[in-house]
């Protein structure tokens, strides 16, 4: 079963809301982890590029201030990280607090895919 379906059945969301946004949250950990990182969790997601080309485009004002406030790192990159997660989810017409499902059940298919090492390198950015 691939990502989608499995974010779909336990959701209740549509494809493209599902598609959307486990992009915006491979989106997110691709821009933080190194390209090797990046390449063992992109292995054990079949057509991660697909997704993250589905995610929403960061924009406004939220979009503005999480490049802001990631340039300014620390806790206030985890900060803007959320902003434009929410700014995302919303484009999807999905509630925000959404992201802390979409998390544990990435996570979960990654393990079942790849094991725990790549499991612990996403949950490293995603957490």
């Amino acid at each position: 079963m691939d990502l989608v379906k499995v974010l779909t059945s336990q959701l209740g969301i549509s494809d493209k809301q599902a598609t959307g946004g486990a992009g915006l949250l491979l989106q997110m950990a691709k821009s933080k982890l190194g390209g090797a990182d990046f390449s063992k969790v992109a292995g054990t997601i079949p057509d991660v590029d697909k997704l993250i080309s589905a995610a929403p485009k960061a924009g406004g004002i939220a979009g503005a201030l999480g490049g802001l406030t990631s340039s300014l790192g620390g806790g206030a990159g985890k900060l803007g990280n959320l902003a434009a997660l929410a700014s995302g989810f919303k484009k999807l017409d999905l509630d925000p607090k959404l992201v802390n499902k979409f998390v544990p059940i990435i996570l979960q298919f990654v393990q079942s895919k790849g094991g725990g090492n790549v499991r612990g390198i996403l949950e490293k950015v995603l957490k």
